[in-house]
């Protein structure tokens, strides 16, 4: 018949163990890991914050673009389908008359936020959304008279919608849209691609850009 251990020979194999797992502890714990570094990119809409991490390599920098027709109506659908247009969504895009950027930022209006250095601007996706925020806050204000005058009606035959002068706001500015719509679309507007106010009106009609605050001097 098999004996059984005693209590003493119990203790002494818990206690060898209990030393294994230690070793084991000791011994990984101090071995190199492979770090993963993630790149995390900021998009801030008013109130509210949109967060996408990626994991990548260092050496590569992430090109990022959101617009998809599911984002729908919503601000984020907004942005992202004007950058498109703008850019086709590339933060490091420079355009033939130097608009820089995902949202194609004139180098005036960079420096109306303070922003002088145009190759960090090129770097800095967080810093090009929150310039876009800061943009479309402050030509709500300047056509904030207008957005309630206008909104609803028609003009060369498009419907006036507060994210269609927004939109058209950013491509020709806040100035030009306004006489633009108090001329009710006498006095015509196109850059030098031939994109026209009324284009952007159309294109952009509809989206909640509720969440954007007039705001006379936003500060980035």
């Amino acid at each position: 018949m098999r004996s059984t251990p005693n209590a003493s020979t119990m203790k002494k194999k818990r206690k060898k163990l209990v030393v294994l797992l230690v070793v084991l502890f000791i011994i990984t714990g101090f071995t190199d890991m492979y770090t993963i570094k993630t790149t995390t990119a900021k998009y801030n809409v008013p109130d509210k914050n949109y967060y996408a991490t990626v994991v990548l390599p260092q050496e590569i920098k992430p090109e990022i673009n959101f617009y998809s027709p599911n984002l729908g109506k919503s601000f984020i659908g907004f942005k992202e389908a004007l950058a498109f247009k703008e850019s086709q969504g590339k933060y490091h895009k420079v355009n033939t008359l130097g608009y820089l950027g995902k949202y194609q930022f004139g180098k005036s209006t960079l420096k109306r936020f303070k922003i002088y250095n145009t190759s960090e601007f090129l770097k800095d996706p967080e810093l090009q959304e929150d310039a876009f925020i800061a943009l479309c806050s402050l030509n709500k204000w300047i056509l904030i008279r207008d957005i309630k005058r206008f909104v609803g009606r028609r003009i060369n035959g498009v419907k006036i919608t507060e994210s269609g002068i927004l939109a058209a706001a950013h491509l020709a500015g806040a100035g030009n849209v306004k006489i633009y719509l108090r001329s009710w679309g006498a006095t015509k507007f196109e850059d030098a691609y031939g994109t026209s106010i009324a284009l952007y009106m159309k294109k952009f009609a509809g989206y909640d850009t509720s969440l954007i605050k007039a705001n006379k001097k936003p500060i980035i």
